[in-house]
């Protein structure tokens, strides 16, 4: 039985982010430098190995002050940490699930992601693309993003809980 390898088509996929703002409101983001690779023996991804990573460098929020703070080291620590990772350990699709490790900061912490499968279509130049929806909900302060300041009405500036969604289509290497 023969792998098939496929690669993270970046111009037709995105990784983006939300996190809550002063309790009130959400900031949203992205990774704008992305890449992946999946090996699968057949077309359903069953038996599916899947990679991904992202620049942390390429943080956009639409604000320039606020991605340079992402990118010191009170969050990010690009200069230390350059990358953001996932790497699947389990791969099922009938259930709608990937689990894997998710690292950020170097730390590595177990992550559920609910997926769909979107399918398998070739393109008009005849290259076959597989396409996946992905989600999940993380705490950044398990991954050491503990930044923050309180708030003189209560509470804190920045929300722990994360919401991660996510576009990837892959191309089958020929």
């Amino acid at each position: 039985m023969s792998t098939a390898q496929w690669n993270l088509d970046p111009s037709h996929s995105e990784l983006r982010f939300k996190v809550k703002h002063l309790g009130i409101s959400s900031v949203s983001g992205s990774f704008e430098v992305i890449s992946g690779s999946l090996s699968s023996t057949d077309d359903t991804f069953k038996q599916a190995t899947i990679s991904f990573h992202a620049d942390a460098a390429s943080i956009n929020t639409n604000n320039a002050d606020r991605d340079n703070h992402l990118k010191s080291a009170d969050f990010f620590d690009t200069e230390n940490f350059a990358t953001l990772a996932f790497e699947a350990k389990d791969v099922d699709l009938t259930k709608g699930k990937i689990r894997g490790l998710l690292t950020i900061r170097g730390n590595s912490i177990p992550v559920d992601l609910e997926v769909d499968f979107e399918g398998v279509a070739k393109d008009p130049w005849g290259n076959e693309k597989a396409g996946f929806s992905v989600s999940a909900k993380i705490k950044r302060s398990e991954f050491g993003l503990t930044w923050n300041t309180a708030l003189e009405t209560g509470g804190l500036l920045v929300g722990d809980d994360v919401k991660i969604t996510g576009e990837a289509q892959f191309v089958k290497n020929a």
